[in-house]
């Protein structure tokens, strides 16, 4: 039993129409009760103690499959774990985002079983057909470990984006939804990392932070969600189209981070500030308590 439950988190949940069977498990071993004990904390955080708040969110589809295409900052995930916790508190329409795990989890006792049991699979391009082919919802960051790793002093700048995922959407006929995070960077903001240390335990990144904890600074934080993106093709184009593509996505989450930057009032304001008078703000979703 959770320790704490969410009851946003538990009712959408219950509204996300999965196939759950009787022991509330759905056909990718995705469980009811794990998904609220898991994300009824990440959504504490979500609401008091990062502050996030959405912008575009009608541009997430309210069914059918669809690939969530964001910039990686961070370093401990905060961005994909608030990212899926703004689609679950979607009192709209929630949907359950799908992520891609790293190998690395599957070497961990009991690991694999747990992000299992969230909806979160091994980042094989299989396990990401299997999903989209359900219509379900996948998550992915195409910087990978070079977006997680990047130090304080190159936030914001976008790593190389791997092609893997413009292949998949095109094979499997899914949208893109560009998306750009703001505030992981200063949330945990890296100062170096220990390389050594990484390879030893065989950890695909041990970041060193300010405050000398692997938990975020209590950075407010902003998702902004582009319209989709559709490309034409079945995967197998060749690596000059695709790398295209790729670039197209790369440059409109650039936009998005631009744009994110340019909105917020400052880096470590604890919350935004609505100006009812501004169009670019109609889109923008406020944490109740966070005003």
């Amino acid at each position: 039993m959770a320790l704490y439950v969410d009851e946003s988190i538990r009712r959408n949940v219950e509204r996300l129409g999965l196939g759950f069977d009787r022991y509330g498990v759905d056909p990718f071993g995705v469980s009811k009760d794990t998904l609220v004990a898991a994300y009824s904390p990440f959504a504490w955080l979500y609401r008091n103690y990062l502050h996030v708040s959405t912008f575009g969110m009608e541009n997430i589809p309210k069914s059918g499959r669809s690939l969530l295409i964001c910039n990686h900052t961070g370093g401990i995930g905060t961005d994909a774990a608030m990212l899926m916790t703004s689609l679950l508190l979607n009192d709209d329409q929630p949907r359950l985002g799908h992520g891609m795990a790293e190998y690395f989890f599957n070497t961990v006792p009991f690991a694999n079983q747990l992000m299992a049991r969230v909806g979160n699979l091994t980042g094989i391009p299989e396990h990401a057909e299997l999903l989209l082919a359900r219509e379900r919802m996948v998550v992915a960051f195409p910087e990978g470990t070079r977006g997680t790793s990047k130090l304080y002093k190159d936030r914001y700048k976008l790593e190389r984006f791997g092609t893997g995922f413009m292949r998949l959407a095109l094979k499997m006929k899914a949208p893109i939804i560009p998306i750009a995070f703001i505030g992981g960077e200063e949330a945990f903001p890296i100062i170096f990392r220990i390389e050594f240390l990484s390879k030893m335990i065989g950890f695909p990144l041990v970041p060193v932070a300010p405050h000398l904890l692997l938990f975020p600074l209590p950075v407010a934080c902003q998702l902004h969600f582009g319209e989709p993106m559709h490309f034409e093709g079945d995967g197998r184009e060749s690596d000059a189209v695709v790398d295209e593509y790729v670039g197209r996505v790369k440059a409109r989450i650039a936009r998005l981070i631009d744009d994110g930057l340019a909105m917020r009032p400052a880096a470590f304001t604890r919350k935004m500030v609505v100006n009812p008078d501004d169009p670019t703000w109609r889109s923008v979703e406020i944490p109740a308590r966070a005003l």
